[in-house]
């Protein structure tokens, strides 16, 4: 099945999509920091630069699938039904307006564990409806990563949308993997890590793995009042966008417990405390060492890793929606492809 995706970001859900047998086709992504990451990475799948906003639907492949995760701000200004001028909620608008247009088979959109707060019912009940008003039958799940072949707590949202002509809805399967610790996904890598040049530039070809790097710098109030260290056996903590805020590599023992909201580097051990690198963290995300990323910050290079969806949870998702389509054909026939 051909697949178009939005707000495509380094290609986390791409590759996952691609690693269980769908064709990226197309992929729309806005901000240039990321183009040459994406590009170099999936050089079989068009990249448009422009905003979605500026997209007509005519310009997009038709597809069996869309996929992408709108800005999480975009969820809040359209579930709080802001006017279509709003910017932020736009994207979100044109996401289900991509979906109206191309009446794809499936959809599959990802925000952030927040969107099911109780504060947040009233949005949430009206983008449920946005989705079923473009023509979708819609299943949502709260997924953490680490119950996904993914070395992290990581909690995320997952709409995935059955257009309602073919008659079924998507389920969630009940399925979960062993965890894997931090030892087996990095263990290799805790030496041969290189830190930043001067104000956190790349060190470049110099990285003897791409991208082996990490950034320097000190640590907030706000960082230090949470121990930060997950231990070899554990998984790591949800890696995050911005570099400053990545978690501590586990050959550190965990930080030391001063009084509420306060917390201290064990002392005689500093020398161990270093943030998890790009490709550690790329690791985490589950990207293969084989995808390099593309920067002159690593502040640019974190954002790309921390904001993707996981490829070994994308993957996951899209085996399902795969054999559950396989299934419906089987069952009713070839009208269901």
């Amino acid at each position: 099945m051909k697949i178009v995706s939005f707000f495509a970001g380094a290609g986390g859900l791409d590759l996952g999509f691609k690693q269980a047998g769908f064709d990226v086709v197309w992929a729309n992504e806005y901000d240039k920091d990321i183009w040459e990451t994406y590009a170099k990475n999936h050089i079989q799948t068009k990249l448009d630069k422009r905003s979605i906003t500026d997209i007509d639907s005519g310009e997009v492949p038709d597809c069996d699938g869309i996929i992408g995760g709108p800005p999480c701000q975009s969820w809040s200004e359209a579930g709080a039904l802001r006017g279509i001028n709003d910017h932020r909620g736009r994207l979100f608008f044109d996401f289900v307006r991509m979906l109206k247009a191309k009446t794809p088979k499936f959809f599959l959109a990802e925000n952030v564990s927040g969107m099911l707060l109780a504060r947040h019912a009233v949005a949430l009940a009206n983008i449920k409806g946005m989705f079923k008003d473009a023509g979708y039958v819609l299943s949502f799940k709260l997924l953490n990563a680490s119950d996904y072949n993914v070395p992290q707590d990581r909690k995320r949202v997952f709409f995935i949308g059955i257009r309602q002509d073919l008659t079924f809805a998507f389920a969630f399967p009940n399925m979960v993997f062993n965890k894997i610790p931090l030892h087996k996904a990095i263990g290799d890598l805790q030496h041969n890590v290189l830190p930043a040049v001067d104000k956190n530039y790349t060190n470049g070809d110099k990285c003897i793995v791409p991208n082996h790097e990490y950034m320097t710098g000190g640590f907030s109030t706000i960082y230090m009042s949470r121990n930060r260290v997950r231990a070899w056996d554990e998984q790591s903590f949800t890696i995050q966008a911005g570099g400053r805020h990545a978690p501590l590599h586990p050959q550190a023992p965990k930080m030391q417990f001063i009084e509420q909201n306060k917390r201290i580097f064990i002392p005689g051990k500093h020398h161990l405390y270093r943030r998890l690198s790009i490709r550690e963290c790329a690791r985490i995300q589950t990207f293969p060492d084989d995808f390099v990323f593309y920067y002159d910050t690593l502040a640019s290079g974190y954002k790309m890793v921390g904001n993707a969806v996981p490829v070994n949870l994308a993957k996951f998702l899209a085996e399902s929606i795969k054999g559950q389509f396989e299934n419906m054909a089987y069952t009713y026939g070839e009208s269901i492809r």
